[in-house]
């Protein structure tokens, strides 16, 4: 397995990135928060798994080996594939994964578009005690919201997680303390948490 890839960034996508490690551009797929912190042209280092099929070797990318840990792991739920399971990651950080396991909080698992009722209570089921203890209580789960730059990079991957322009644009305006702020490069991860926290479950 390939765990790791350090390499130059060479393109950034609303789903992936391009790695050139030893003249080979590697395709990497990543939730929107890992590429928000990517950068064309700069090094960076991505804790990998590689998924093997019958047609193709697709490599997934995290921003830290325990984010990679818990993408294997949820995959051991039976209807859990690699790309339900990095929509999780990218709707709830690691820690907040094991929470809504631990509190047995459906809610917070069928908000990650292709959960329903049903998976979530298998995901319960078959998970607990498998991901581990979540952090203490009061440590944050992401980076604060802040102004920026970049709205529609947050509201490309909301539609690319299955919820309408509409619903997307509403949701980033609503998490923003203002209707004229921006949103910075560094700042995406943390307002696509909270945009996606203010959707809940109801795409639309």
């Amino acid at each position: 397995m390939i765990a790791s890839v350090r390499g130059t960034v060479q393109a950034v996508r609303l789903d992936a990135a391009v790695l050139e490690v030893g003249g080979v551009g590697l395709l990497v797929q990543a939730t929107p928060a890992t590429l928000a912190g990517l950068r064309v042209g700069s090094e960076a280092v991505l804790a990998t798994s590689m998924v093997v099929r019958e047609d193709s070797l697709t490599l997934y990318g995290f921003a830290d080996a325990d984010e990679r840990e818990v993408f294997e792991v949820v995959q051991t739920v039976s209807g859990v594939g690699p790309r339900l399971a990095l929509a999780m990651l990218a709707v709830h950080t690691p820690d907040g994964l094991r929470r809504a396991v631990a509190a047995e909080d459906l809610a917070a698992l069928k908000r990650v578009p292709g959960i329903g009722h049903k998976g979530a209570q298998r995901i319960v089921l078959e998970l607990a005690d498998r991901l581990g203890a979540p952090a203490p209580a009061g440590v944050p789960d992401g980076p604060p919201v802040p102004a920026g730059d970049q709205r529609g990079q947050v509201v490309d991957a909301l539609v690319g997680l299955g919820w309408n322009v509409r619903a997307a644009e509403d949701a980033v305006a609503g998490v923003l303390p203002d209707a004229a702020a921006t949103i910075g490069p560094d700042d995406v991860a943390g307002v696509l948490r909270a945009a996606l926290r203010a959707l809940g479950g109801g795409r639309g």
